[in-house]
């Protein structure tokens, strides 16, 4: 699979703002945004003074199909969380799906040098949740009615998984992965 992140440029931001506001990918996330090219412009120049996240183009084939991003990179505790949606659906698979967040643990533990990678999922995601429990995360806890948004509350699984914890799990699997530029 040729698949690759690079990081995200200003080239970039109409596509991504184009893909965030799509219902599908909106549905289990924490807003809806209503974006503008001028607000993802403010917030991309915010972001190259912001080193607690990263933002990357998942290229399939050198196409873009999706965002991958670690937010909350706190060096001090070791952690980080992180979250990622392909919006090319014809791209979606479950192998596509391993292999970035097994690509993932890779950075955050052997290039970032980490100790814990966090992810927070709406309860009512349940592929996501057995996915990341697939992976090696642990469910930590839900957060109850965590999330207002369209009227509604919705609870929020926390999971993780420890850089000891992926050492074991990547010894029992076979996987092709991923370089992030």
């Amino acid at each position: 699979m040729d698949v690759r992140m690079v990081r995200l440029q200003e080239a970039d931001l109409a596509l991504v703002m184009e893909w965030r506001m799509r219902s599908d990918i909106t549905k289990f996330m924490n807003t809806d945004p209503c974006l503008t090219i001028e607000g993802q412009r403010s917030w991309f120049r915010a972001l190259q003074q912001d080193d607690s996240q990263i933002h990357w183009i998942i290229l399939m084939e050198d196409i873009p199909i999706g965002v991958i991003n670690l937010m909350d990179i706190d060096h001090v505790n070791r952690r980080c969380s992180w979250g990622y949606y392909i919006a090319a659906r014809e791209k979606r698979s479950l192998k596509l799906a391993l292999y970035l967040e097994w690509s993932l643990y890779d950075y955050v533990f052997d290039v970032l040098g980490l100790h814990k990678l966090c992810n927070e999922t709406f309860v009512a995601n349940q592929p996501v949740i057995r996915l990341h429990q697939l992976c090696g995360s642990k469910q930590d806890g839900i957060m109850r009615q965590h999330i207002y948004k369209a009227g509604q509350f919705y609870d929020v699984a926390v999971g993780s998984i420890l850089k000891e914890e992926w050492a074991e799990k990547k010894k029992s699997i076979k996987y092709e992965p991923f370089p992030f530029a």
